[in-house]
């Protein structure tokens, strides 16, 4: 069951599902994000896979259509990332980030829980709190290591100045 779902896209921007032998829509693509199914989407005609792409297709259809996650400044701000030297940094920092953010939304149902059956809720923040403090200072000297290395600087030089 562990098996990558092939969906072929085809010159007419229609998406075949292999599996199921039938074209399914971007929502039914979302859909096998959102239940955790492995999938590739490969080109039909060129053989190359183009799941980031359909992957942002589906961000850009959702960004326009509903909530954006996304504030215009944000979106600026990752657009002057690419080419910089602290590119691969900034990419790492935000898988990074985003990882935490899923932990901790699974962590806080998973105490919330706790909460109904009468766990004490200051002693549950005040631990998830600790927890998250530790994780963005790793988070953070993760990130500064890269920018020293990005700019040639040992991680020690801005304490000399």
């Amino acid at each position: 069951m562990n098996e990558v779902r092939t969906i072929k896209k085809y010159p007419n921007r229609r998406l075949y599902d292999t599996e199921i032998s039938s074209y399914i829509t971007l929502d039914d693509v979302r859909q096998l994000v959102i239940e955790h199914t492995p999938f590739t989407v490969i080109d039909a005609r060129s053989k190359k896979d183009i799941t980031r792409s359909i992957l942002l297709q589906i961000i850009f259809e959702r960004e326009e259509d509903g909530e954006p996650i996304f504030s215009t400044e944000m979106l600026e701000s990752i657009v002057r990332f690419y080419g910089d030297d602290l590119q691969s940094a900034m990419s790492s920092y935000f898988e990074q980030s985003l990882r935490l953010f899923v932990e901790q939304q699974q962590a806080l149902r998973d105490q919330m829980g706790q909460v109904m059956s009468g766990t004490d809720p200051f002693t549950m923040m005040r631990n998830m709190t600790e927890h998250n403090m530790n994780v963005w200072r790793g988070l953070q000297e993760s990130m500064f290591r890269g920018t020293s290395r990005a700019t040639g600087e040992s991680p020690d030089s801005s304490k000399e100045k």
